[in-house]
């Protein structure tokens, strides 16, 4: 794998395209979003865990489309090697200018099953390292006099609650609230912001046909697409004025109080 050269976008020769560091690049919204941003004038780094063969291939079609991208294969849950990713990506392609943290756990469980073993395995994998991500980033930035920008996926249930997926729902709860202390503490240098999709991809236990009818029980009659996600996440972003809020892109779906998550009500309409 080449080091990445930052190649200057046309019409301004001078200045280096930014290059963004994408959780879970490998595979589903990670990947959508790497590879918009890829079209849009940025490098990327593509971390994974386990599909790294599937973050190859994304790193192929991230060039393709004319960006430099690199393949960073870490496990984000082990906190000491969280915090060597962001000094590899440095090592590597010389700078760093924006993290999306879109590498997520989700396992069910509820009140009955809930153990402290599977709230410990979503902190560590859906909130920890966004913190350290984030601080990382910001002492990169500082060193260069630079500002930058932080993007965390949460989800929509956080708007609209149901005790389902207790553990995960707890991890994507702390996670908006780091979001909002986030940017507190790393501003001006850095703005932390966050996308809340809705039923985005099959998922779980989920059927096609009943991630179909999930996908339509929402105001709009449609939920989000991965495109949605990405090209929201592109536009947090590239808006420097914004910082401290959450995108809600679900087709209205925070809107409807749901007593249980979308998976069940799609079960009781099939």
């Amino acid at each position: 794998m080449s080091t990445s050269l930052h190649l200057a976008p046309a019409g301004n020769l001078n200045a280096p395209r930014p290059l963004a560091l994408v959780t879970g690049a490998a595979r589903r919204i990670g990947r959508a979003i790497a590879l918009d941003l890829a079209a849009h004038g940025w490098d990327i780094a593509l971390h994974c865990h386990r599909s790294f063969a599937e973050a190859e291939q994304t790193a192929v079609d991230a060039r393709v489309l004319g960006a430099q991208a690199e393949v960073f294969r870490v496990d984000l849950a082990d906190a000491s090697a969280c915090e060597t990713l962001v000094p590899a990506v440095l090592l590597r392609c010389g700078r760093l200018d924006a993290v999306v943290n879109s590498a997520s756990l989700f396992e069910y469980d509820d009140v009955v099953s809930f153990s402290v073993q599977g709230m410990d395995r979503h902190w560590r994998a859906n909130t920890a390292p966004a913190i350290l991500l984030a601080r990382a980033l910001h002492e990169h930035l500082v060193s260069r006099g630079a500002q930058g920008c932080v993007v965390n996926l949460l989800d929509q249930k956080l708007a609209n609650p149901n005790p389902d997926y207790l553990s995960y729902t707890l991890s994507k709860a702390a996670l908006e609230a780091a979001n909002t202390l986030l940017a507190q503490a790393l501003a001006p240098t850095l703005r932390v912001c966050a996308v809340s999709p809705g039923v985005t991809l099959l998922s779980g236990a989920m059927t096609a046909d009943e991630f179909a009818t999930a996908h339509r029980l929402t105001p709009l009659q449609r939920s989000s697409t991965p495109a949605d996600v990405a090209s929201a996440v592109r536009f947090l972003l590239e808006s420097p004025a914004i910082t401290g809020t959450t995108l809600l892109v679900d087709g209205g779906q925070h809107l409807q109080a749901q007593p249980r998550d979308v998976l069940f009500l799609a079960q009781t309409k099939n």
